[in-house]
């Protein structure tokens, strides 16, 4: 018994592996949304920073 739920697990796991890396592969729309929005705040922070030297 203790065999079957062992081999169970980590057939579970290598499946949760390759969906996650699945799901990475690809960047969406929100993710390419977000690092633009990054990209905008860091340069603003940059600006206010030499303003204010």
């Amino acid at each position: 018994m203790k065999s079957i739920f062992k081999k169970g697990a980590v057939l579970f796991i290598l499946l949760m592996i390759t969906f996650v890396q699945i799901g990475c592969e690809k960047e969406g729309t929100a993710e390419k949304t977000g690092k633009e929005i990054d990209k905008a705040l860091d340069t603003a922070k940059d600006k206010i920073n030499d303003a204010t030297k």
